[in-house]
């Protein structure tokens, strides 16, 4: 079937990266093409960075696509997708690049693909920005679990900003069918709250006091908190706390940088978790952000989180660029959000 070429603008929304990822994974799963302009238009560098031209080319190599456009700093891509082969895939980006965006653009696709793929991918794989090796494997992929597909995930080097050169690999089986409508609206009882503080050539204590820190300031027990050296080829200091409900995993995250204290790092990450932990919403802000692609590929799924942020909003606006969903935001109450995806009534 030959469809319309889909235009995107890629200033509108939030105006990053994420609206290119979107279209590219979903143009892959529709068969539909789309034209983007203005890419990254509202960063403070616009057009295609190294890690978006992985992100391009991975989609291309899988689905021997036709993309013109595919530079450094360009600013406007067409991409003409073609059927999604599933099969053992290496990817780099080749700098501290996120790879977890990488595997953001091609994880839908193969999702859908027809047999099992594999994926070796190497860059950044705990960056600020992106979402974190750990959080896919502790939040993201139980989700997609649940809805029917196959998920096994393995961290073999860790990888920081700016060294990168982190290593991972994802398998991936298809769902027997579509994936599965799910229902994250109720998140059921706190079952278990974990801290994970890592540094790579960074004191080991640094660690120590976030953990330290965020047991303290917690509203809530934790069961288990670590300090662990990790071996990278770059220095880092990432702390990472998750809480495991009966229905699901919320995930926060905080990096160290220069300039900024430990205390401050685990003390954003404790606050963010101590408001989802208070307002009683199933899913954090960062997951909803991901359930929403697998839920309208699903033809259904619904969620509660807290605000919705302009990452989530825009990527509500690009699904519906090229799949026949509907998607509500619905204040329940203040601070508590409904989102549900639905098929449109034929």
């Amino acid at each position: 079937m030959k469809y319309t070429m889909i235009e995107i603008d890629g200033a509108g929304g939030e105006g990053g990266g994420q609206i290119l990822r979107t279209s590219l994974a979903l143009s892959m799963c529709t068969g539909k093409p789309f034209h983007i302009g203005n890419i990254r238009a509202n960063r403070k560098k616009p057009g295609l960075m190294r890690q978006h031209l992985t992100a391009v080319g991975a989609a291309r190599t899988i689905c021997g696509a036709e993309v013109t456009g595919v530079e450094i700093d360009s600013k406007e891509l067409t991409f003409v997708p073609g059927q999604v082969k599933p099969d053992e895939y290496r990817f780099s980006v080749g700098t501290a690049g996120s790879a977890t965006l990488v595997l953001q653009t091609i994880l839908p696709p193969l999702l859908c693909a027809g047999a099992p793929s594999t994926l070796h991918l190497e860059g950044g794989t705990h960056n600020a920005w992106a979402p974190p090796s750990h959080f896919l494997d502790k939040a993201f992929f139980p989700v997609l679990v649940q809805m029917g597909a196959g998920i096994e995930s393995e961290l073999t080097t860790w990888g920081f900003y700016p060294a990168g050169g982190g290593r991972m690999r994802v398998s991936v089986t298809p769902a027997a069918g579509a994936l599965g409508r799910l229902d994250l609206c109720e998140r059921g009882a706190l079952v278990r709250a974990e801290v994970l503080a890592a540094v790579s050539r960074v004191p080991w204590e640094v660690a120590d006091d976030e953990c330290r820190l965020i047991t303290r300031g917690a509203a809530f027990p934790i069961d288990q908190c670590r300090a662990e050296n990790v071996e990278s080829p770059g220095p880092g200091n990432v702390v990472m706390l998750w809480l495991e409900f009966e229905r699901g995993t919320a995930f926060f995250t905080g990096f160290g940088e220069l300039g900024v204290s430990r205390k401050t790092v685990a003390g954003q990450v404790c606050d963010a978790a101590n408001r989802l932990y208070g307002a009683g919403v199933a899913v954090d802000e960062h997951l909803a952000d991901q359930l929403l692609i697998p839920m309208a590929l699903a033809g259904g799924g619904c969620f509660t989180t807290g605000n919705p942020t302009p990452h989530t909003k825009t990527n509500i606006e690009i699904i519906r660029r090229f799949l026949d969903v509907e998607i509500s935001c619905t204040e329940k109450a203040r601070g508590v959000w409904r989102i549900e995806v639905s098929k449109q009534p034929s």
